[in-house]
Order: C-alpha cells, then sequence, then structure tokens
C-alpha cells in the first residue's frame, strides 16, 4: 500500500482540526439559540430560521451526528499526528500528539470556536443549519444505532424514557424573568403592562374589589327624598337596589332609564323596585382568579360582579375597569397630576390616602413595598399592627413610612397622612 505523503497527512490534520472546531463551535450555537427569535423570522419566510427550527425539534438527531463527526475527527487527528510524530524520528517528535496538539485542539477547536459561539449563537446556528441536515442524513443509521444504545442504558438506570424529549417551555417565572431582561427591547410601560398578564393568574378578585363598606347603592327602606337625591348626585352609571342591606338585593339600575323616568315625573319607590327588578345582579365567588373573571365578564357581557363568601353574603364589588387596571394601570384624563383616586398629594409631600385602598394599588402607585402577604387594604394592614380601631391622630411606623390615622368611621380607618422618609428600606411583603 503506497504510503500517503507528508504534505497531504499535513493538509487532513488541518482539515480534521478545522471539523473539530466547527463541531465544537456549532454545537454551542445550536443549543443556545433562541427558538422564539427562530420562530419569528421563520414567519417572515427565512427559509434557514425554518430549517433550524425543523432540526432543533430533534436534538437527539443532531447531537448525535455532531457527537460522531466530532469523534471521528479526534481520532483522525491524533492518529495523522502520531504519523507524523513517527516519521520525524526525533525523541522530541512525540511532543506533537502528546502535547502540542491537545493544546492546540483545547485553545483553537475547543475554546474560541466555542466563546464566539456563544456570543453569536442565532447567526452561528443559522448558518451551521444546511450542513447540519446533510450531516444528519448521512449519519442517521449510525445515529439511530447511538441513540438506541443510549436510550437503552439511561432506561436500564431508570434516568430517562425514550420518549422524554427536553423541550423549551417557559414555566410564569422564567417568563417573567425573559420579560424583566428585555430591556433594551421592550419600553418599560410594555414590560409592566406583559408582567402585570402574567400576574393575573395569581391574583383574585379580593386583592381588587371595592369593598363592601365602600359599595354605593340604594336602599329602599330610605326615605324616598334621600333616594332622589342619591339617585341625582350619583357619579356612577349604575347602582344595585336593595332593601336593609345589600345580601337583600333586588337587582340594579342604570342610570339612563332612571334619568328617563325622572324627566317624565314618572319615578316612585314601586317604580324604582320594579326597574330594578328587570335586571339580576351578577355574583362571583370570592377567591376567583383574575384570568377566569376577565373570560367570565366576556362570556356573559358583563362589567361588575358583586364577590360573595360560601355563605352567599356579599364582600365587594369588582368590575372589569379594576381588571383592565391590573394591566394598563389607572385609567385617568391626565397621569402626570393624578395619582390615583384615592391618593391625593399634600404640598408638603405628604400622601392622604384612603385606607380602603388596596395595598397592591399603593406600591404600584407609588413605589412603595408594603407586605401584601396578608390584609389586602391599608385599613386592614394598620388594624392588623396596631390590634385595635385606632383614635384619630394614632401613628405607627411601617418600614419608611410614617402613618397617622385622619379619620376612623364605622369601625374602620377612613383617612390615613403618610409621610415617607428618605433612606429607609420599607420592609417587603
Amino acid at each position: 500500500m503506497q504510503e500517503v505523503a507528508t504534505p497531504t497527512l499535513l493538509w487532513l490534520l488541518l482539515l480534521t482540526l478545522a471539523v473539530v472546531a466547527f463541531s465544537s463551535g456549532t454545537e454551542v450555537a445550536m443549543l443556545a439559540a433562541n427558538r422564539y427569535r427562530a420562530r419569528a423570522q421563520a414567519a417572515t419566510g427565512s427559509r434557514r430560521a425554518k430549517l433550524l427550527l425543523s432540526i432543533l425539534s430533534k436534538p437527539d438527531d443532531w447531537l448525535g451526528a455532531n457527537l460522531t463527526v466530532l469523534t471521528l475527527a479526534s481520532a483522525g487527528a491524533t492518529t495523522i499526528a502520531t504519523i507524523l510524530a513517527v516519521r520525524n524520528g526525533s525523541p522530541y517528535a512525540l511532543i506533537l500528539p502528546t502535547v502540542l496538539l491537545p493544546t492546540l485542539m483545547l485553545v483553537f477547536c475547543e475554546l474560541a470556536p466555542k466563546i464566539y459561539a456563544a456570543a453569536h449563537p442565532d447567526g452561528v446556528a443559522r448558518a451551521a443549519a444546511p450542513l447540519y441536515k446533510v450531516l444528519v442524513w448521512v449519519a442517521r443509521p449510525g445515529v439511530t444505532l447511538a441513540n438506541a444504545a443510549a436510550y437503552g442504558l439511561l432506561r436500564l438506570f431508570g434516568v430517562v424514557n425514550a420518549s422524554d424529549r427536553g423541550g423549551q417551555q417557559l414555566s410564569p417565572e422564567e417568563l417573567r424573568m425573559v420579560v424583566n431582561e428585555s430591556v433594551p427591547l421592550v419600553p418599560q410601560r410594555h414590560r409592566q403592562m406583559l408582567l402585570s398578564i402574567l400576574d393575573l393568574e395569581r391574583i383574585t378578585v379580593n386583592d381588587i374589589m371595592i369593598p363592601r363598606q365602600d359599595i354605593a347603592g340604594i336602599d329602599l327602606d330610605d326615605d324616598w327624598e334621600r333616594i332622589l337625591e342619591q339617585l341625582r348626585q350619583t357619579p356612577h352609571t349604575r347602582l344595585p337596589v336593595c332593601r336593609g342591606d345589600l345580601d337583600q338585593m333586588i337587582g340594579l339600575v342604570h342610570m339612563r332609564r332612571i334619568a328617563q323616568e325622572l324627566a317624565r315625573d314618572t319615578l316612585d319607590r314601586d317604580r324604582l323596585e320594579e326597574i330594578a327588578a328587570q335586571r339580576e345582579p351578577y355574583y362571583v365567588l370570592d377567591g376567583t382568579a383574575l384570568t377566569v373573571q376577565l373570560a367570565n365578564f366576556q362570556r356573559d357581557r358583563r362589567r361588575f360582579a358583586f364577590v360573595v363568601d360560601e355563605y352567599g353574603d356579599v364582600q365587594g364589588l369588582v368590575t372589569l375597569e379594576d381588571i383592565l387596571e391590573e394591566i394598563v394601570g389607572e385609567f385617568t384624563s391626565d397621569p402626570a397630576t393624578v395619582l390615583h383616586r384615592n391618593i391625593h398629594r399634600e404640598a408638603s409631600g405628604a400622601f392622604v390616602v384612603n385606607a380602603s385602598a388596596h395595598i397592591r394599588v399603593l406600591n404600584r402607585a407609588l413605589s412603595w413595598q408594603l407586605p401584601t402577604d396578608g390584609p389586602k387594604t391599608l385599613n386592614g394592614l394598620l388594624l392588623e399592627r396596631l390590634e385595635t380601631i385606632p383614635e384619630a391622630g394614632t401613628s405607627v411606623r411601617i418600614g419608611n413610612l410614617d402613618m397617622q390615622v385622619l379619620q376612623i368611621a364605622d369601625n374602620a380607618i377612613r383617612t390615613v397622612r403618610v409621610h415617607e422618609r428618605k433612606g429607609v428600606t420599607t420592609e417587603r411583603g
């Protein structure tokens, strides 16, 4: 058999080293490639992106082909280097296959390609996709046998089933991290909206409902003149009508209908009750997730619902607007001057806050970090801390917030003045 010339062996050695570098670098690129970006590019018609997605969907095939090529190229390089060392005849020539070649492979065929591929995974992966398509096709018989043997070994130790496949599905927490890390690409307001949508699953109607004591309604047992005054002065478009309290609700009235009756001077107590009975109230069980309630509002074509407990007692009122505000923030005609309908800034810099406001709303509107794992409203939080119904003027400090009770009514705190002390970290919930 004719001996291969030394120059030819040198070229073969360079070729095998190039193959090792290609295999090492592209493996990192394929594993780190952004599949979501590839899907977006494929949707615009990119053929290489479609090919890349096709290859990535079967990791066993391309990984097997890559490892096969890497193993053969590494073995070939070592063999060629050994032959060259033997031909040289020098006692120092053995340094080539034992020291010099491993060093060259480590630096130029492993580290350098992998560092570059890790820095540019998408571009490298798209460029390598056509070559991998060919490699997978050529190496398929050997890869199939190798994969079968590998899965057989793993099943022997109870590690994995042959049907198991790794995926890139993101958990909600991982998706939140992706959104938070998209700072250069997504505006802050849009990021906040995306995060708010993800949070809807773990927020319930109890977290955003208007408490029972703050629900405006018509009590038919009240004096008729008081009822008329309430109907004329209300800022709401719909009002619940009851007898005695909200647990004895008759129905709902739309103020447009009431305005028509008032204009014709045909409204009396019986007529008001008749109109209210024509529209039954809509109830939802407390603890309902906002994602579920949003779907319920859409399905039933409703805009608000009364939240009831397991005994059927009304606990509060949740509206479609409240849920939308969880996503897009407070609806207001002038966001620069109005923080929230329950928050008013004083000239001194302090805030006068409606104590029935939800802690989550206050945290979002004022960048506070009040604890949210207990009471839902500021009133509940203060009552929990004070362990009694306080008198007006009582002060308490929570983290870096000094709070002074301003008004008490119906055994509850109504308004609070809050002063933020700079340089102190607020406790977290």
